[in-house]
């Protein structure tokens, strides 16, 4: 059903139950899961964030300049990237990291038609460094580059099986949206994604898919057309 597909990682699923670091076992999984959708021919570019090391809002950070902070996350994330591209490459899978800050012996610049290319010549991409800038969140970097690879939808990996109308760990009576619009996320003032990812997504109709990233097989579902967690349009 997706041709081109960005998948947004939190940095915390790399972390699986412990929180911190990096889980060999959960990266083999979802490295799995992401070159077999690969094998039916899709061009995947992931988005990963980097709170399983640092975030610059953190509790570790509160006394830290948030410029700071958030350098540091952004370094965060291209070590997520590195592990994930050698779990690819070790499937046989070519890779590429492609780092909004500039660190040429680890990792390639950030450039649209380089990525494309990459893509259109049958690599995975992951883009690190969010986009090179603070303030502005991993979810924000991975709607802007879903845009500029022009993809045909983005999808987030969360711990849930979509989006609800209140927390469903702390709520168990919270109601699943099975589709639901970016304006009615903003009105409904819904933790999603940061609000700059939304009204950019939003504004250039991009579709995006929120699904539970624990159940094994789901990443496959959900390019292939099935009802899989809330689809989010404009």
């Amino acid at each position: 059903m997706y041709k081109r597909i960005v998948l947004k990682l939190s940095g915390e699923a790399l972390a699986g139950q412990r929180g911190f670091g990096l889980d060999a076992d959960i990266v083999s999984e979802i490295t799995s899961e992401i070159v077999e959708v690969h094998g039916l021919g899709v061009e995947i570019a992931l988005v990963v964030g980097g709170g399983n090391f640092f975030r610059g809002v953190a509790e570790q950070a509160k006394e830290m300049d948030r410029v700071s902070g958030d350098n540091m996350g952004m370094l965060s994330t291209v070590i997520n990237a590195i592990a994930l591209q050698d779990a690819i490459e070790k499937k046989g899978v070519a890779c590429r990291v492609m780092t909004a800050i500039a660190m040429d012996q680890v990792a390639e610049p950030y450039i649209r038609r380089r990525a494309v290319r990459h893509l259109e010549k049958g690599r995975v991409v992951i883009f690190a460094a969010g986009i090179g800038n603070p303030f502005f969140s991993t979810d924000t970097a991975a709607s802007l580059r879903a845009m500029e690879i022009k993809a045909d939808v983005l999808l987030k990996a969360t711990k849930v099986e979509g989006i609800y109308n209140a927390d469903p760990v702390l709520f168990k009576d919270a109601v699943k949206y099975d589709e639901i619009t970016y304006m009615e996320i903003l009105q409904q003032g819904l933790k999603v994604m940061d609000l700059t990812a939304v009204s950019l997504c939003k504004d250039n109709a991009l579709p995006m898919i929120i699904f539970n990233m624990n159940r094994a097989g789901n990443i496959k579902r959900v390019v292939l057309g099935e009802k899989v967690g809330s689809l989010v349009t404009a």
